[in-house]
């Protein structure tokens, strides 16, 4: 891939260093990933600075950033015909989340979802990367002039957020970056095993991609349905079905199943054994690529390394522009 041109339009988006990922993941954010990669400049980042706002084990990141990377590869993003990086080998993204902070109000970042929320679930562990963590978001984005940002719809406040800092700085400083729009995916968020909350591994309510076929079979057999449908003789539901919601992704019969729930033609159990066997097919040969790409972790590591080295004359340059209209220079 040639070095990226400032006269196309630019995408870029940020996972975070989670692991290999579960079909939330997949089904959010990298199927769209992987579309986009053919109709903008995509730039694809693993946000492992972000990963550093929660307590974590510098051994567990390192292993779960590569594996990461390897489920993205193995799930279509090709080097070829994207960028992909790991936040911390360009570190201009910490020098200009810092000078994005002085344009940005404390306020905003206090009114952020995920900074209430974080204040909830780790109140022993409220650190300032908390707080400031949209401003580097922001940086993320801006570093490389991204027109667009491929989010969730539950990403759309912290995207909103990201624009307004945007406009902080043009306002201040004149025309500089432009404000990034969302692209937002086909299923905005998809629900865990539970049937209630997101998918996440930190809810233990996922779905693994690349587990072996046994703890997938568990895993969506451990789904929870339909409540009100108690008996298999009762008529189903499946706009309220999780299980029956997810045949859409990994299937075009989807409206037929879901006439046999309504009529109870079929039962729970039955949708969930072929959701697992049509998931367990679906990611086959995906499995067997990220296999192959961690038993040669140097490949990995190579990919990541010459995407980093691909953005150099790019985020050097908006770092240049920013620190001359910020009198740095």
């Amino acid at each position: 891939m040639t070095n990226p041109s400032p006269t196309v339009a630019r995408t870029f988006s940020g996972i975070q260093p989670s692991g290999a990922p579960h079909i939330g993941n997949d089904l959010g954010a990298i199927r769209n990933y992987v579309r986009l990669q053919d109709e903008f400049e995509a730039i694809y980042c693993i946000v492992d600075y972000h990963a550093l706002t929660s307590t974590h084990d510098p051994d567990r990141m390192r292993r779960q950033t590569r594996e990461m990377a390897a489920a993205l590869l193995a799930l279509g993003l090709d080097p070829d015909r994207c960028t992909l990086f790991v936040q911390s080998h360009r570190p201009e993204h910490t020098e200009l989340a810092w000078l994005l902070t002085t344009v940005t109000p404390v306020s905003w970042l206090e009114r952020t979802p995920t900074y209430k929320e974080k204040r909830l679930n780790q109140p022993d562990d409220i650190n300032h990367g908390l707080l400031t963590y949209p401003v580097l978001q922001a940086a993320d984005i801006v570093m490389y002039k991204a027109t667009t940002v491929p989010v969730g719809k539950d990403q759309a406040a912290h995207l909103e957020l990201s624009r307004e800092i945007v406009r902080a700085f043009n306002n201040r400083y004149g025309p500089t970056f432009p404000e990034p729009q969302a692209v937002f995916t086909e299923a905005p968020v998809v629900l865990g095993t539970d049937g209630v909350r997101k998918m996440s591994k930190s809810l233990n309510n996922t779905i693994e991609i690349f587990a072996p076929e046994e703890e997938i079979r568990r895993q969506v057999m451990s789904m929870v349905t339909d409540t009100q449908r108690i008996l298999r003789t009762d008529p189903g539901r499946p706009e309220v079905c999780n299980v029956c919601q997810l045949q859409r992704f990994f299937g075009t019969d989807y409206l037929q199943l879901w006439d046999g729930e309504r009529t109870a033609r079929t039962g729970c159990v039955d949708m969930k054994r072929l959701l697992a066997d049509r998931i367990i097919r679906h990611y086959a040969e995906a499995r067997e690529r990220y296999a192959e790409l961690m038993a040669h972790p140097g490949r990995v590591d190579g990919i990541l390394e010459a995407g980093a080295d691909r953005l150099r004359p790019m985020a050097a340059a908006t770092m240049t522009e920013v620190r001359e209209k910020m009198g740095l220079r």
